[in-house]
């Protein structure tokens, strides 16, 4: 049996990227409509849309967008193609560590290069592409949620950290598929979800999008979770990423590293869940993951108040890189991947790349 969510967070329609403005939670549940590529830049740096796979699809719009609006310029091909491939670029640079997004728009810019033809069959090709890849999500997704499911044990609680749910994806999660496809064939199945601090993603969205689809949910602080753990209340954790490197080591939402030592200490199984557009093998290991750095404001204002003594100093990384040996398995759409993951991780796109041919 398979589980079917009510949420879909991105969609091509009309010529425009509509989306869940997920900066609005917990208090409305609204579509925005983004109509131009510097607003989809806007969209996705200040976290209206959020989630490595849902901001990857976010960044094929974009494309599309920027190439609509290009059109009017009367440029020659070759000027059309210059011009979309730099602003291209800069909307890949919004964000720095997901790497879904930058993935997502070099299949746009491939596209680009490969035109000989004129603009208008361009921009249908780059339209096309990004209706292809928001519609493989899901289905990755639910391919991802098949496999995770396996490992979940009966009547099993799992503590999840952040939001990889339908809400950072096109429609059905990721960590959160793997819960979905589980409570499909179990019903006992139920979530404790960390708060995530600074902009409370667990609270807001995960606590959210799984009451909406009726899915049992525990909300519990950050430091909460070794508590929990040493009770037995847990059975095991899994999260989502923002780039796995070739060796596994794995960025994700800031707090994840402690989440996975904790789980080590009580020998409870730690599983990241996450698509092959998430492992960067250009990079050999965590320590190459750029680390975006976000506003202060997050850290010292909640919900526009001061929580802090006024000129305190603000660090404020938006992730952590979890390493390799924390990580009992990375869940992705051809299977679960084990250590030695510079192996796993090489097998995986073989066999990917089989399937496409």
């Amino acid at each position: 049996m398979e589980f079917e969510s009510k949420i879909r967070t991105i969609q091509w329609v009309d010529s425009v990227s509509r989306m869940v403005d997920q900066t609005k939670f917990p208090e409305e549940y609204v579509y925005v409509d983004i109509k131009t590529g510097d607003d989809m830049y806007d969209a996705i740096k200040t976290m209206i849309v959020r989630g490595a796979p849902a901001i990857g699809i976010a960044g094929a719009h974009g494309v599309v967008l920027y190439a609509q609006t290009l059109k009017n310029e009367g440029l020659s091909l070759d000027e059309f193609k210059a011009k979309l491939t730099e602003k291209s670029d800069y909307l890949a640079s919004s964000r720095p560590t997901a790497v879904n997004l930058m993935w997502a728009v070099k299949q746009q810019k491939d596209i680009i290069r490969n035109c000989n033809s004129d603009i208008e069959t361009l921009i249908r090709d780059l339209t096309n592409q990004a209706i292809r890849m928001e519609n493989e999500d899901i289905e990755i997704n639910k391919s991802i949620g098949r496999y995770g499911a396996e490992v979940v044990p009966k009547g099993a609680t799992i503590l999840t950290h952040c939001n990889a749910g339908a809400l950072a994806t096109v429609g059905y999660g990721t960590a959160l598929g793997v819960v979905r496809s589980a409570y499909a064939n179990d019903n006992t199945i139920q979530v404790f979800a960390d708060e995530t601090r600074p902009r409370q993603q667990g609270a807001r969205i995960t606590t959210l999008e799984l009451t909406m689809d009726g899915i049992p949910t525990t909300l519990i602080t950050d430091g909460m979770c070794s508590y929990f753990m040493s009770k037995g209340m847990i059975d095991m954790v899994v999260v989502g990423a923002d780039r796995i490197a070739a060796n596994g080591d794995t960025a994700n939402k800031i707090g994840t590293y402690t989440v996975a030592i904790a789980a080590k200490y009580h020998n409870i199984p730690f599983y990241i869940a996450a698509p092959l557009s998430t492992i960067d093998t250009s990079i050999k290991s965590g320590k190459e993951i750029p680390i975006e750095e976000r506003s202060h404001d997050e850290v010292t204002h909640i919900n526009g108040k001061t929580i802090c003594a006024e000129g305190v100093n603000i660090i404020n990384p938006g992730f952590d890189v979890t390493p390799n040996e924390l990580i009992t398995g990375i869940i992705t759409e051809v299977g679960i991947l084990k250590p030695d993951y510079n192996v796993s991780v090489k097998e995986a796109f073989e066999k990917k790349n089989a399937v496409l041919v």
